[in-house]
């Protein structure tokens, strides 16, 4: 072990150092490795807050729906609606994961406007399904408990329900708008010579 230890130290250290302009022909200065690891993060955002706004849309309108039931139980499949739009939010950030995700792709350069724009992407749906969610859930609970009670109250329910979904849409639509710039606007990761 000392024999080894010594001559370990009285070797000198030397190091192989390639160049990363020799090991490919991409530019680390505008396609470094960490963008992709933005756009992974906007992929999983989209994902994750917009089912953390789909769950508690469903879990908070579904206590409303199961309380009104049992006053009037002929009204439950009417009173499913908040359920049913509160679930569409989580379709709009799997689509946007699998949109995003596709476009990812580090072997052939990804760049930092593109990580970054595909970052905003994620966080533009995940997080208006979130607060669409949020509205879903809330104004569902109280309006589902309300037309069990006075039927007339089902036309501003379902109105209250569209504009709470509409904040996802919003989301949905940047998001679709940031992913297609962050195409059609990448830099050029090759190396000119």
């Amino acid at each position: 072990s000392r024999a080894l230890r010594r001559d370990f130290v009285s070797r000198p250290h030397t190091h192989t150092h390639t160049p990363a302009n020799k090991m490919s022909n991409i530019n680390m200065d505008i396609c470094p490795p960490s963008a992709s690891f933005f756009g992974m993060i906007g992929v999983s955002a989209a994902l994750v807050f917009a089912n953390l706004g789909a769950a508690y849309g469903t879990a908070k309108s579904g206590v409303g729906i199961s309380a009104a039931a049992v006053m009037k139980p002929d009204g439950m499949m009417k009173s499913i609606i908040p359920v049913i739009m509160a679930g569409i939010l989580g379709i709009y950030g799997l689509i946007i994961s699998v949109i995003v995700g596709g476009n990812i792709n580090a072997k052939a350069g990804y760049s930092s406007f593109q990580g970054y724009a595909h970052l905003a992407a994620g966080l533009s749906v995940g997080l208006s399904a979130l607060a669409a969610g949020l509205a879903i859930g809330i104004a569902g609970d109280a309006g589902v408990r309300a037309t069990a009670r006075q039927p007339r109250m089902y036309v501003g329910l379902i109105l209250m329900l569209i504009f709470a979904e509409a904040l996802g849409l919003y989301g949905l639509i940047v998001a679709l708008i940031l992913n297609n710039a962050a195409d059609s606007n990448k830099p050029s990761c090759a190396i000119e010579h």
